[in-house]
């Protein structure tokens, strides 16, 4: 029987994370890059989407906002940790 919801595998060069529900499929792959070198192996996938949604907000184009907002995602970015103890 097909497991749904979000899975994440990750070893040391790719994370991929499936998406799966009755209505909808896809695998998301998460690789080293020029903006996610930074960030541990293991928090790699959350670094990159994270900047890759900041990113995509800042672009503020009006097909990006209505898309996300078809889908009912919405992404705002947060103070980081070490700055909420400065």
């Amino acid at each position: 029987m097909t497991e749904f919801g979000l899975k994440i595998k990750s070893d040391t060069e790719l994370t991929k994370i499936e998406v799966q529900c009755v209505h909808q499929n896809g695998l998301i792959y998460v690789v080293p890059s020029e903006s996610s070198w930074v960030c541990t192996e293991d928090l790699r996938h959350v670094h990159a989407l994270s900047g890759f949604f900041k990113q995509l907000m800042d672009f503020e184009d009006p097909k990006i906002q209505e898309a996300m907002q078809k889908w009912g995602i919405y992404f705002r970015p947060r103070p980081l940790a070490e700055d909420e103890q400065a």
